[in-house]
């Protein structure tokens, strides 16, 4: 038996009459009467009993009408669910903690706004892993700052952003308006774990100009870093994104780098679309992204291109003085 057969079924025993049935269902009347010895067949009861014309539901035919009822509507709903899930985009974006952490939420906020029919899933870890889910297919884009290392991905720099030595109120170095490279020489710092692009990015500059540190904490949660800052007296360095609220409120103070040198950007990720594609420095997204959900994103991301330092926060400087 199908749902049709219970359909039909149903408009009998909801209208009393095979050709009142017929007409809510738009069949014929013969049609109708074919369905019902159907099902009749089928169960070997009596559905219906005739008296002046009209049909009357027997015992057996109440239970079947209460349990045909019940079958309808949960295929209905099966119908109307996956109808509504066609209609859905669904789209998978990975971003590295620090992206997630300062600039995700409002930006799917966004996202969800301009296009309701978008179905986001948001993964967030350091951007080795990321890059990993987006090879593996578990992702479909991502929002990383550190550095990709597979051809098989396009790399866009898309969101500006800077590296920024952070201190907090009872480190010495707060009263200062200038910190020397030399100066970081066996400090106190809270980094980042590995797989981190900042962190990456922090001890190739460490290694280049031959400065040691001293690690103190190690976590992947950059409150936790802006933490031990504030109550550890640690040193970091960590994105300007992730501090302006500390340095509003002077919990914390910013040393940025003589002459933007650790200005980096937040890059657009995705799998290349062709084997030709073009460069991943240069690789315009409309040229080799075709989904609408990737679009969205990135239309969104250009509104937060622009990095702004508050006037209100004080332009303090790290210079290198290491070879």
């Amino acid at each position: 038996m199908t749902i049709r057969h219970l359909k039909i079924f149903i408009a009998v025993a909801e209208t009393g009459f095979m050709s009142a049935a017929a007409n809510r269902l738009y069949l014929t009347q013969p049609t109708v009467s074919q369905a019902i010895r159907d099902l009749e067949d089928h169960y070997h009861v009596q559905l219906f009993e005739r008296l002046h014309k009209k049909l009357y539901i027997t015992q057996e035919g109440q239970q079947l009408l209460n349990l045909a009822l019940m079958t309808v509507g949960n295929f209905d709903n099966l119908e109307l669910s996956m109808q509504r899930l066609k209609e859905r985009i669904p789209l998978r974006i990975g971003s590295s903690l620090t992206v997630g952490t300062c600039l995700m939420s409002k930006v799917i906020a966004d996202m969800e706004a301009e296009s309701p029919k978008l179905d986001i899933y948001s993964f967030v870890s350091n951007t080795e892993e990321i890059e990993q889910k987006l090879l593996r297919r578990e992702l479909d884009v991502a929002v990383v700052e550190g550095i990709i290392e597979s051809h098989e991905l396009i790399s866009i720099p898309i969101v500006e952003d800077s590296l920024v030595l952070v201190c907090g109120k009872n480190h010495e170095f707060y009263e200062k308006d200038l910190v020397l490279a030399s100066e970081l020489e066996g400090r106190k710092f809270a980094i980042r774990e590995k797989g981190s692009g900042t962190r990456k990015l922090f001890e190739q500059y460490l290694s280049s100009h031959n400065i040691h540190i001293r690690t103190a904490w190690e976590a992947n949660c950059p409150r936790t870093i802006l933490n031990a800052v504030i109550y550890n007296n640690a040193l970091a360095v960590m994105s300007q994104r992730l501090v302006k609220h500390e340095c509003m409120h002077q919990s914390v103070k910013i040393f940025r780098y003589e002459n933007d040198a650790w200005d980096r950007y937040f890059k657009l990720v995705c799998l290349k679309q062709t084997a030709d594609s073009s460069s991943q420095s240069d690789c315009p997204v409309s040229d080799n992204i075709i989904s609408p959900g990737i679009q969205t994103l990135q239309s969104v991301l250009n509104r937060y291109r622009e990095l702004q330092l508050p006037e209100e926060i004080p332009a303090c400087v790290f210079k290198n003085d290491r070879i």
